[in-house]
């Protein structure tokens, strides 16, 4: 009986360890730290990595497609006046294949301007990150960058007058048409009440344009008087001095607007949003930022692209449409290139941004007057050529009853349609005085003198 336990004790200890051997074996096998599972597991790993940073790629991929289509879709397919693009390139391909200057001249201006429109809206649309202030800044810097190289390749060429009436024709487009037609539309959509504005802003840029006009007018009178110590050198000098003198004020300027005394500056109607919870509430940013950047790069250099051909065509639409040069100069070219202030001040005024459109009009002649003809002086002198501060006679009192005009408009701080009805016929006074008028050639300012 013993013997019998015995025996069953040890069969049954000897079944529990090859159980036990079978286990372990089992266990081994299906282990996951086994060398086989570890690579069979590693690779399917590797293959899932794979496979979903195949399809974040794609996907990222396919979200920035989408994202650019979309920006094209709402920059160049947003408005009707985009029909007018091709224009652009058309006037490069009848200069290459013809080389009829009205043609390329009438072409060109088409081309430019849905150009000069949607970079007033890209500038719009970079408003709503950069505020009030640094928007109309940014708008005037971008809507002057086209007079900016045309100036330049001017000064290469010697086209030293073309360089001048250029300038202040947009200084005169800007202060009078741009924002009498901002000044207008606004008065028309706010009938029932009159827009106002921040007075600080318009009385400074009211004194630098006052300080620009008297740098322009000194050496015109030394000019006239005969009254220089060195016939011929005191004129170049004073101007290049003065320009100097120009544009540290402008750099001081620009300090005090931005940094030093930025709260005067603030505009009134953020002021007035501030106590207003709904004022801009339906209003947004149609594009990013950077999207906005992008576009007034693109916009910016293709505009100056079809600028020069513009400049090239000018002599040649002059004589194949019996026009002036100085009615061309000052009067056509500016209307084209200040086409994104044009727009952009209309559009602010429209919507009772009325700030905006005094920064985009009022500082782009500022920034042309203070900056854009010293700045060409100075780059003149570099180069060699004799660009200077006298812009005969009838151009500098054309400008300087220009600015005290404007100047007694914005001194109260409001604006009314008929304050900008009265700023647009001026500017038609002056676009016919400059029709009948005729630059002098240096011929006769030699006999003047002489």
């Amino acid at each position: 009986m013993n013997y019998k336990l015995q025996g069953l004790e040890i069969q049954s200890q000897l079944e529990m360890e090859s159980l036990d051997n079978s286990s372990i074996h089992e266990f081994e096998d299906e282990s996951p730290f086994t060398p086989g599972a570890e690579a069979q597991k590693t690779h399917s790993m590797q293959a899932v990595g794979e496979c979903s940073f195949s399809r974040g790629s794609q996907a990222s991929g396919d979200k920035v497609w989408r994202n650019i289509c979309r920006s094209i879709k709402t920059v160049v397919f947003s408005t009707k006046l985009n029909l007018l693009m091709p224009f652009g390139p058309l006037a490069i391909f009848v200069y290459k294949l013809t080389g009829h200057n009205g043609w390329v001249f009438f072409l060109s201006l088409l081309g430019i301007t849905p150009l000069a429109e949607r970079l007033g809206y890209a500038t719009e649309q970079l408003a709503f990150y950069t505020g009030a202030t640094v928007g109309g800044l940014l708008n005037a810097t971008f809507g002057n960058a086209t007079e900016l190289i045309i100036s330049i390749y001017a000064l290469k060429r010697g086209m030293l007058r073309v360089v001048q009436q250029s300038l202040l024709g947009s200084i005169l487009s800007n202060m009078l048409l741009v924002l009498g037609c901002a000044f207008f539309s606004g008065g028309l959509v706010f009938h029932e009440k009159e827009q106002v504005f921040n007075k600080a802003t318009a009385v400074v840029n009211s004194g630098l344009l006052l300080m620009a006009v008297m740098g322009l007018l000194f050496p015109a009178v030394l000019h006239y008087t005969h009254t220089e110590v060195h016939f011929g050198k005191s004129e170049l000098a004073l101007s290049r001095f003065s320009s100097c003198i120009m544009l540290v004020a402008y750099a001081t300027y620009l300090f005090f607007q931005l940094k030093s005394q930025k709260n005067l500056y603030v505009p009134l109607n953020e002021e007035v949003s501030q106590n207003e919870e709904n004022s801009d509430d339906d209003e947004a940013p149609e594009i990013s930022k950077w999207e906005s950047i992008i576009w007034l790069s693109i916009m910016t250099a293709w505009i100056s692209i079809l600028s020069e051909y513009l400049v090239n065509a000018i002599e040649g639409a002059s004589v194949a449409w019996n026009l002036p040069v100085a009615f061309i100069s000052v009067i056509l070219l500016p209307i084209v290139g200040n086409a994104a202030e044009h727009a952009s001040a209309i559009m602010f005024a429209m919507k009772d941004k009325l700030d905006i459109s005094l920064g985009v009009a009022i500082g782009s002649s500022t920034q042309i007057s203070m900056f854009g003809i010293p700045f060409c002086v100075v780059v003149g002198w570099i180069m060699g050529r004799p660009m200077d501060l006298n812009f005969q006679l009838f151009e500098t009192a054309t400008l300087f009853i220009t600015v005290l005009v404007v100047a007694f408009m914005l001194q109260d701080g409001t604006s009314n349609y008929f304050k900008g009805l009265m700023l647009i016929l001026c500017y038609l006074i002056v676009a016919a005085s400059f029709f009948v008028h005729v630059d002098p050639s240096p011929a006769d300012e030699t006999q003047s003198k002489t």
